[in-house]
């Protein structure tokens, strides 16, 4: 009664209380439970996140002049050549003639362009070979007007493979810029592995990772990393499955493959979609290791894509694939005197990566992906106990197939099952308790792939507004209450390039210089950097029609509330931190909120919903807090109990 008397006074608000059973500690939580899924979709990797300026650098994809086109026109001094390649696992080159006097060469688009910054420094390098004549090469910028930006020359040119390089400085910023390779002095120059990367990348590691992007995935703190997929890990069909060995080592060896998005939706081509691997696995382990996440990479099960072809492996002819698994776990973990371990020392790392999970198989279904699993988990348990796999219940959060896998999957002891979701604000809305009565004695839950969407899935129409962003909050918030059964969830997919996109909505969105998060995105980053140790029990009670949902925590030094806010109009609620003895003052309070549940970030507006720290002078365990429209606010409250 005092507790409705009280909020009454605040505005004829419908009654509202939560309380937090501060000395009620319960479940221990995962510490890495919420982490990030990376896909190379919407030029995640190719034209994102790994660095490279250049569209098909050496010259494999089916239409080898992809991305490139001569100088002058329509001359016909472009060709492509096969004989005595640089290296014969990339076998074509460029050959570039000119005549006489005449300057001729290729120029190359970029990924949407090449995005360069006044007076960076860009490092060009190629391989490069005279076949007739003394010509001299120089390398262009060249910014969508035809103004040259930077140049710089290369001579004395050998009848040899051998690599050069010219260091490059624009002198403005260009978000559309190209590349020019220019002949001189007449002659035949054959061109190899062409590339343009900016000094500055991430760690400042040549031929790294774009600096800006991964800096947005560090700030999350991820518990995790899942890699490389995805539907591209399955392939159209297995000739096209992405391969984790032919990823690792000299970028001249690592062959190219068609990415499955090239041509997955026809309302979003992108016939110039290939995987170089110049982000491979070992660079995806050495990310983990820099964002301190751990590393959960998913292998291909012996099946293709069950949207597409469905090809699968006999089971009699799996054990290529099992043995993949267990390289790659050598790879990660083994000792420099073992035989991947050595390979993985040679590219610079000899300690160990620490694999602790592995995938198997993306979002497979029925009988035929539990006979392959089966297999998997039958060497893998006996061979390394160690690591924890992560199966697949498909690709939908219900339905048949849903339920016939957690069936047998729950027969073999499985230890995480991998659960998708794609579906409007409701769906997460009403999900909120779907773990409350998830059985605590089978297998822990991995909510692998999730993502409001303001339309319907896959439709080029779906925004990364605040409404899908506190959707996906208010169904965290079941996620951490029940994360003793909910060890790992991660949205997807993670990164879209404005122009390269097929799937939306995205967490986090680029062009070719900037970056920005979505509201998605910080609310991502407001649980991963509140995750707390231990669950605390949370009542709430509402006396209308309030949309708030809560979960609570709590570690070493505070008791961490998360609320999310739905509706609306503010709610004025009783909070009640039981159990407490003594309240520290002033509190922290981080509120992600905006005018309209519409709302979104931009290039624009980057920071239009962006979370607010701020304090709160409290003078008791029991307290008024008026949570604002849309929003979804953590409380770090210091407790004494």
């Amino acid at each position: 009664m005092l507790v409705a008397c009280l909020l009454m006074a605040y505005g004829g608000l419908h009654a509202a209380s939560i309380t937090v059973r501060t000395d009620q500690p319960g479940a221990k939580l995962n510490p890495g439970m919420w982490g990030v899924f990376f896909e190379d979709v919407n030029f995640g990797a190719d034209g994102g996140l790994y660095a490279e300026l250049v569209k098909n650098r050496s010259f494999e994809f089916p239409d080898a002049l992809m991305g490139w086109k001569e100088i002058p026109a329509n001359v016909g001094k472009l060709s492509i050549a096969t004989n005595a390649p640089f290296n014969p696992a990339n076998p074509h080159y460029l050959r570039i003639t000119s005549e006489g006097k005449a300057v001729s060469g290729a120029a190359n688009e970029g990924f949407r362009g090449m995005g360069v910054a006044q007076d960076e420094k860009y490092d060009f390098s190629a391989q490069v070979r005279v076949d007739s004549g003394s010509p001299m090469l120089e390398v262009q910028l060249v910014d969508a007007d035809g103004k040259i930006l930077a140049a710089g020359k290369i001579a004395k040119l050998a009848d040899d493979w051998a690599e050069r390089k010219v260091t490059l400085r624009p002198e403005a910023t260009a978000q559309k810029a190209h590349l020019n390779i220019l002949i001189e002095n007449g002659g035949v120059v054959d061109v190899d592995m062409v590339s343009l990367f900016p000094r500055k990348t991430w760690k400042n590691r040549p031929g790294g990772l774009r600096a800006d992007m991964v800096q947005l995935l560090a700030a999350l703190r991820p518990g995790f990393m899942r890699f490389p997929g995805g539907c591209i890990v399955e392939g159209h069909t297995l000739t096209n499955r992405y391969q984790w060995k032919t990823t690792i080592g000299p970028l001249a060896e690592r062959k190219l493959i068609m990415n499955r998005w090239n041509d997955e939706f026809k309302h979003r081509p992108t016939p110039d979609y290939y995987q170089s691997f110049g982000l491979g696995f070992f660079e995806y382990f050495q990310l983990c290791e820099d964002i301190r996440a751990q590393p959960l990479p998913i292998l291909n099960c012996g099946m293709a894509c069950q949207f597409n072809s469905g090809e699968l492996v006999p089971l009699d002819q799996l054990d290529p694939y099992i043995q993949d698994a267990l390289d790659l776990i050598e790879f990660a973990n083994g000792p420099v005197t073992s035989a991947w371990g050595a390979k993985r020392a040679a590219l610079g790392h000899p300690q160990p990566f620490n694999l602790e999970m592995l995938g198997v198989g993306n979002e497979q279904w029925d009988q035929q992906y539990i006979d392959r699993y089966a297999r998997f988990h039958q060497v893998l348990k006996a061979k390394h106990p160690e690591i924890k796999l992560v199966s697949a219940a498909g690709p939908s959060p219900d339905g048949q197939h849903f339920q016939f896998a957690w069936s047998k999957l729950r027969e073999l002891k499985a230890d995480i099952v991998d659960e998708h979701c794609y579906a409007k604000p409701d769906w997460f809305y009403n999900n909120t308790h779907r773990y409350d009565n998830y059985d605590r004695n089978g297998p822990t839950v991995f909510f692998g792939e999730y993502a409001a969407q303001s339309d319907k899935v896959a439709s080029v129409n779906n925004r990364n507004n605040l409404e899908c962003a506190l959707a996906e909050a208010a169904c965290m918030t079941g996620l951490e209450r029940n994360g003793d059964v909910v060890r790992m969830a991660s949205y997807a997919p993670l990164f879209a390039h404005t122009e390269g996109w097929q799937w939306r909505p995205g967490l986090i969105w680029v062009d070719n210089l900037r970056s920005y998060g979505t509201p998605s995105y910080y609310v991502q980053k407001m649980f991963a950097n509140n995750p707390g140790d231990v669950l605390l029990p949370v009542q709430l009670e509402t006396g209308g029609p309030e949309k708030l949902f809560a979960s609570a925590s709590r570690d070493n030094t505070s008791v961490i509330l998360k609320v999310v806010n739905g509706g609306g109009a503010s709610v004025t609620t009783w909070l009640d931190f039981a159990g407490a003895k003594r309240i520290a003052s002033p509190a922290r309070t981080l509120t992600l909120s905006g005018g309209s549940a519409q709302d979104e970030n931009s290039f624009a507006e980057p920071e239009k919903i962006f979370p607010v720290d701020s304090e709160l002078v409290i003078t008791a365990p029991q307290f008024n807090y008026n949570f604002p429209a849309n929003s979804l606010t953590v409380l770090r409250v210091k407790v004494t109990n």
